[in-house]
């Protein structure tokens, strides 16, 4: 079906996204896959280029244009070229919506230019090594001394963008007796002491993309890093998630497209007992039910995607759009891997890197599990 949300600029923006990927970014991605992270530099790389910061306001080097649609084509493009490393989609997609609505004037001429730039590499860091899902159950905690400073204590982890990050906003408790009113969010700086990087985390997939354990130790932690009101850092995460949530459906349905069309041409050309696999009754009956799925759930998003735009998109909706289509695209990547065979199995093969990549899919941002209860919930009242 011929997609009706982007125009001729969203259309434009692809193509600058499309050739960025594969002069910039496609080269080095095998090298920065052996490496761990990605080298620095393409972080400005795409500043330059406009890729950062799309809905910050041009006085501050940003693109000016508050649409998230332009986030969706650089999410979509940057599944498609098969390079997960690049952490652009948390950079833009989760962290700039806490800058912009919670920054204050003094904060957003500290931290955007670099924010739009690349020199100013950003994380979030929610996820500690005891608490997941629950976000309620986060024991990191700051307390303010004589001073009006923070002091920062705990640690984190599977923090994406944790070992290059300069700057990475903190979920930490202020209130223990508040419950969800007892919790704040600061922005550390690289440098500051006491935060320290723990190892970059092996894992099964997204080798490129560095994810990080973190601690802090007495940092001290100026009120002027505050993000936003204390004790209203729940809130705010509850004001974000959806967002998070919807790019990774995006991804997601770019993850599944992407895999059926490598098994597509691969089926063409692949024969087995003289001729092509794609003409077996089993092939063309697996590729019909992919593609059907796959464009059930690509309308379902572009329609997520315009609520979102109108500032109409619900949290159930938001939810939805995360638990299926990352559930679809885990789907259909196995199925793509069994077309491929035993070749499927490699890693030389792009469908093999799909296959790994695509796992977390429907951890993070919320387990499944949890969008599933967030539906529910809203379901009986």
């Amino acid at each position: 079906m011929q997609r009706e949300i982007f125009d001729d600029e969203h259309d434009a923006f692809r193509d600058l996204c499309r050739t960025f990927i594969a002069k910039e970014i496609t080269p080095h991605h095998e090298r920065w896959e052996d490496e761990g992270q990605v080298d620095r530099s393409i972080w400005t790389a795409a500043g330059a280029a406009g890729l950062l910061g799309m809905a910050v306001p041009e006085e501050y080097g940003g693109g000016g244009v508050d649409d998230f649609r332009y986030n969706a084509v650089l999410d979509e493009e940057i599944v498609a070229a098969g390079t997960s490393g690049v952490g652009y989609p948390l950079h833009n997609d989760v962290v700039a919506p806490y800058l912009l609505r919670l920054c204050t004037d003094e904060q957003k001429q500290r931290w955007l230019p670099g924010f739009c730039s690349g020199e100013l590499i950003t994380a979030i860091a929610m996820t500690e090594p005891g608490t997941g899902s629950d976000l309620q159950g986060i024991a990191t905690s700051a307390k303010q001394d004589a001073d009006g400073d923070w002091i920062l204590n705990g640690s984190k982890t599977f923090i994406t963008n944790g070992i290059l990050a300069d700057l990475v906003i903190v979920v930490a408790k202020t209130d223990p007796d508040a419950k969800h009113l007892g919790f704040t969010l600061f922005v550390v700086e690289r440098g500051m002491p006491g935060f320290e990087r723990g190892r970059r985390l092996k894992k099964v997939g997204m080798k490129a993309q560095d994810t990080a354990e973190l601690s802090f130790t007495d940092v001290r932690v100026p009120d002027a890093n505050r993000l936003g009101e204390a004790g209203q850092g729940f809130v705010y995460l509850m004001q974000n998630l959806a967002q998070e949530r919807l790019s990774i459906a995006v991804a997601s349905v770019a993850g599944a497209e992407a895999a059926l069309r490598l098994t597509l041409e691969y089926t063409k050309e692949r024969k087995a007992f003289g001729r092509p696999v794609a003409n077996f009754q089993n092939t063309r009956f697996e590729l019909a039910e992919m593609d059907t799925e796959v464009s059930i759930a690509r309308v379902f998003v572009d329609r997520c995607l315009r609520e979102h735009v109108t500032t109409e998109l619900s949290v159930p909706d938001a939810a939805k759009a995360k638990w299926w289509c990352s559930d679809l695209q885990n789907r259909v990547v196995d199925r793509c891997v069994q077309l491929h065979g035993g070749y499927g199995y490699m890693l030389e093969y792009p469908i093999a890197r799909a296959f790994v990549d695509s796992r977390v899919q429907a951890i993070y941002g919320g387990t499944n599990e949890i969008m599933k209860e967030i539906v529910g919930r809203s379901l009986i009242g």
